[in-house]
């Protein structure tokens, strides 16, 4: 068993000091193989936010697959925005803008969707589109593989207008038959899951997209702060949502998948 944890949104500078608190004992005691943090880790993109990152990224289990998101990129200093939009990013928490980990039977990939000219929608490069190819192609359909985005490929529930990320459908066409089972992403400060079919009738397999809320910011959105922890066995996984109620973070509801007949079936 693999036992993945999702994160997202941190938004230091906005950040609840008790979420931050409770969200570190909760890791600590999962036994994780990854942690994974899809974006967004400061509200303005200023060195004092980057700072307080990357000491709380400090505190946490390793290791940690890492990629920014759209808060992440300067919004006001035009100049630091156009000509180096993740030089902080860069400095402070990652240098390496598409992460990989690979480990037997777990193969994750993380591509930054951030872009300077959108700022807040983000996009997925021809070049990120072949880097996926390249790489997840060529890891055996046994591993359980994954691929991490900041912004969204499926819209939440009821909210159809919702922006996704740019060339979504072609990276799609690619994600397909790579056999990736698993899409993370963030943004939207909501957490929810689906199959891509719903939205992408040409996708040939269920590949699930697993949203997660924003960790430990104060920004939440109709929604209290969350994560998702991933547990992975050999022919299932389970998605279970962990809720902070203000005191500590806990299981508030568990969506599993059975792969039956080449394909991922939701349970029940």
């Amino acid at each position: 068993m693999k036992i993945v944890a999702h994160i997202s949104d941190l938004h230091f500078g906005t950040e609840d000091l008790y979420a931050g608190e409770a969200l570190i004992e909760d890791l600590q005691g999962l036994g994780l193989s990854l942690l994974i943090i899809s974006g967004d880790l400061t509200q303005r993109a200023r060195k004092k936010q980057f700072i307080e990152a990357q000491r709380y990224l400090q505190k946490l289990p390793q290791p940690q697959l890492v990629i920014p998101g759209n808060h992440d990129i300067p919004l006001f200093d035009i100049f630091r925005r156009i000509f180096m939009p993740l030089k902080r990013f860069r400095k402070y928490i990652c240098g390496n803008l598409t992460p990989a980990h690979n480990e037997k039977g777990l193969a994750v990939l993380g591509l930054n969707t951030a872009r300077p000219y959108k700022w807040k929608n983000g996009a997925i490069s021809q070049e990120q589109i072949e880097l996926i190819q390249s790489h997840m192609c060529s890891i055996p359909d046994e591993y359980f593989k994954i691929v991490v985005t900041h912004h969204p490929f499926i819209p939440p529930p009821n909210d159809d207008l919702a922006e996704l990320v740019d060339k979504a459908q072609l990276a799609v066409d690619v994600i397909d038959p790579c056999g990736i089972d698993l899409l993370l992403a963030g943004h939207l400060h909501h957490g929810y899951t689906g199959d891509i079919r719903k939205h992408y009738p040409s996708s040939e397999r269920t590949i699930i997209v697993a949203q997660a809320g924003t960790a430990i910011s104060n920004r939440i959105r109709e929604e209290p702060n969350s994560y998702n922890v991933i547990y992975i066995f050999e022919d299932s996984f389970e998605v279970c949502v962990r809720v902070f109620d203000k005191k500590r973070f806990s299981e508030k509801k568990k969506i599993k998948y059975i792969y039956k007949n080449g394909q991922w079936q939701l349970e029940g």
